[in-house]
């Protein structure tokens, strides 16, 4: 039997705060010291000293004392500050890297993005590129006086234990030690698929206030679909991000629909990325060959052309979402989650498709007389995994919060 972890004072103070703030962010609605201690079951004593803490390091404020109608008490509601803490998110994905920094109140606070064809690019030449790009983001979130909760890096590939991509096929990247990058080590940060990272995105309250409009709760199950150049997946059961025992969980791009299909990057046929994926429909439709396929120019020439409903465009379409549907019907099937969110190509596309996809998929599954599937579009801005990974380094915050509070805690 393993040893039990001692917890000091410092590790129930801690805690005792990441359950509070995360209570904060995924409210739809202000909350008063009270209605914290009623939602977390600590104490009205606890959730006043952690009140007075959050509050003395700028974290929170008051709002305007409302009066209960029932007992006639004021009731205060605390809201989260903007200027104290940030996390940034690093993506380099086929089409372009870039960076981005957001407040702990959901604020955007600067972001850059260099648009590129990556295929067979020099890693040396991109890293050294964002080092420059975050050591002026810095200097920048330093100056206005912002603690950097964490700093996070999505890749469209596999990566293991934060530190080492094994593999990224479109970008023709393999067995990257990501500790050799600088930034990487001055900033302790974590790298992880990019899919992975677009799915954290859509929790509502993961890291920021819940906004009302989001489609999904915090606690929401849901299948994540990235349909980029390639195609990425991901799976969110109850609000937490499954990652699989090496951190290779997700890799829908590579379930094969047709034994006999085209030849995948990966060397097998018929994956559903070489039916479905951006650049080998864009390649299949004769809108662009080889390098040309991955541009943005192609795909924007593809999405045009689909709308006007171009015969070979429409039926490479027709094909690919009969391959989503297939591939997307077994994970149903697999994982019984029965909402799935979809980005890129297929949320963009002209002609419904995400409905058309929704419709195979509910008379494909075994369950369909007992489930009724969803398919929707991401919610919210165009990379949403540059997005998670800023969400990601911010939830560095939330995991030890004693460690970004200015004054520092003496206990």
């Amino acid at each position: 039997m393993a040893a039990l972890k001692r917890i000091n004072q410092d590790d129930l103070r801690n805690h005792n705060l990441s359950v509070m703030m995360s209570t904060l962010l995924r409210s739809d609605h202000p909350l008063s010291r009270a209605d914290i201690s009623k939602e977390t079951g600590l104490t009205k004593a606890t959730i006043s000293l952690l009140t007075s803490l959050l509050l003395q390091c700028g974290i929170l404020s008051e709002g305007r004392p409302s009066f209960n109608a029932t007992y006639g008490r004021p009731s205060t509601p605390l809201t989260i500050n903007r200027g104290i803490v940030c996390g940034i998110g690093i993506q380099v994905n086929a089409d372009g890297y870039g960076i981005i920094a957001i407040d702990l109140d959901g604020t955007i606070l600067a972001e850059q993005w260099r648009g590129a064809d990556l295929h067979l690019a020099d890693p040396r030449y991109i890293f050294s590129d964002i080092e420059y790009m975050l050591r002026e983001q810095e200097d920048v979130l330093r100056l206005h006086g912002y603690l950097i909760a964490g700093t996070c890096m999505a890749l469209p590939g596999l990566v293991t234990d934060g530190r080492v991509l094994v593999e990224a096929r479109n970008l023709n990247w393999r067995n990257l030690d990501l500790s050799t990058v600088p930034f990487v080590n001055r900033m302790h940060v974590l790298a992880g698929n990019s899919a992975s990272m677009a799915a954290v995105s859509q929790i509502p309250g993961y890291a920021t206030p819940i906004q009302p409009d989001m489609p999904l709760n915090s606690n929401s199950s849901f299948i994540y679909v990235s349909s980029d150049v390639g195609i990425g997946g991901a799976l969110v059961r109850n609000g937490v991000l499954i990652k699989g025992d090496h951190g290779y969980a997700g890799e829908l791009g590579h379930l094969s629909v047709d034994l006999h299909g085209p030849k995948c990057v990966c060397g097998r046929n018929g994956c559903l990325e070489a039916i479905a994926g951006r650049r080998s429909m864009i390649k299949l439709a004769g809108v662009a060959e080889g390098v040309e396929a991955a541009s943005l120019e192609s795909y924007n020439e593809f999405l045009q052309l689909a709308q006007q409903g171009q015969p070979e465009v429409i039926k490479t379409l027709d094909q690919g979402a009969e391959a989503m549907a297939s591939a997307l019907a077994s994970v149903v099937n697999l994982s019984d989650i029965d909402t799935i969110v979809v980005d890129g190509v297929w949320a963009n596309v002209a002609g419904n498709y995400l409905q058309k996809i929704q419709d195979m998929i509910q008379q494909q599954i075994l369950a369909r007389n007992n489930v009724q599937v969803k398919v929707m579009s991401v919610y919210g801005r165009v990379r949403p995994a540059i997005i998670g990974a800023a969400l990601t380094g911010l939830h560095g915050f939330l995991d030890t919060p004693t460690k970004y509070m200015i004054p520092p805690i003496i206990l």
